[in-house]
């Protein structure tokens, strides 16, 4: 599976505490722990005696120990200690499942199979970062990207927050690609009634997108009074748990110094609650990349993506 290839965003950095954490990416259980060092740890979460979660076991030291018969695996995955056998030395075979993990943009990544380039860096973004989710969606992760990247909803959906139904005509724009083919639209532009958690007033918005990878894309915001108005930028993570449910975060990069986190979530909680019925009712929940649906000269970027999707051989979540 070539998706198997990628990063995947699988959970907020600061929800990794002292106990192991149960996550699910792609449809595989996966446990997530830190060693007395802060160093994180991805395996499988299952133990290789009886199959019991991993994750409902503890963290002793430098190891992860399974709740069940208390096997102890070290950060390699090897299993290092069986109690009801004193002195025995388990072999290879006891071992469990490990993967590599980063951490990036207050997100941990996972890569299960052969990933090659590191998650995601993004330069030019504000220093301030606020991570906002997880949120669960009943649909494909590649439905929820292209709502991302949907410039005709934002009066519908959105409106009197990022669109006014009476100015709901898209302007002309242009799409192109990265070097690698990943598509941008480097200059749309808004009218936004309130754009930000700040924005007291409505404001012409300037945005640029950039999709990041098959589940992931990048929103930059400059108000026109941008003397006034904070820099931002949005990156919206999607996991895909499965081929018709996905995790999705927000990291929210501000210049904004003042405003508390839970302000600038409580914002973002309020604009995704207005998306999700919709991107939820939406059938059929996979993507359709070989028609079926009608095409609007509006969403060159939502076409765009279908195709970037299709050269890249996604088959996770569309249809």
């Amino acid at each position: 599976m070539i998706e198997s290839r990628w990063w995947h965003p699988v959970a907020a950095a600061q929800d990794l505490r002292e106990q192991p954490l149960g996550v699910r990416v792609l449809g595989r259980e996966l446990v997530l722990w830190r060693d007395r060092a802060e160093r994180v740890h991805a395996f499988d979460d299952r133990c290789p005696h009886r199959g019991a979660k991993l994750s409902l076991g503890r963290v002793h030291g430098q190891e992860l120990q399974c709740g069940y018969h208390g096997w102890r695996f070290d950060t390699a995955g090897r299993c290092t200690a069986i109690p009801a056998l004193v002195g025995f030395e388990p072999p290879a075979s006891s071992a469990v499942g490990r993967h590599a993990v980063a951490s990036a943009h207050g997100m941990l990544w996972v890569g299960l199979d052969g990933v090659q380039a590191a998650p995601h860096r993004l330069a030019g973004v504000p220093a301030r970062e606020v991570v906002c989710g997880p949120f669960d969606v009943g649909t494909a992760a590649p439905r929820v990207v292209e709502n991302f990247l949907d410039m005709a909803h934002f009066g519908f959906v959105h409106e009197g927050f990022l669109g006014d139904r009476l100015r709901a005509e898209v302007p002309d724009y242009e799409v192109t690609l990265s070097h690698d083919g990943r598509p941008l639209a480097p200059h749309y532009r808004a009218w936004q009634p309130q754009a930000s958690a700040t924005a007291g007033e409505g404001a012409w918005v300037d945005y640029r997108y950039e999709v990041l990878s098959p589940f992931a894309a990048l929103l930059h915001k400059c108000a026109q009074d941008s003397a006034r108005a904070p820099a931002e930028a949005y990156a919206l993570w999607c996991c895909p748990t499965d081929e018709e449910c996905t995790r999705v975060w927000f990291t929210l990069f501000t210049s904004d110094t003042a405003t508390p986190d839970d302000a600038l979530r409580t914002f973002q909680q309020a604009i995704f609650a207005q998306d999700r019925p919709i991107i939820e009712s939406q059938r059929p929940r996979r993507l359709p990349l070989a028609g079926g649906e009608a095409a609007s000269a509006a969403a060159l970027l939502s076409a765009a993506y279908r195709r970037y999707l299709k050269e890249m051989g996604i088959s996770y979540g569309v249809c």
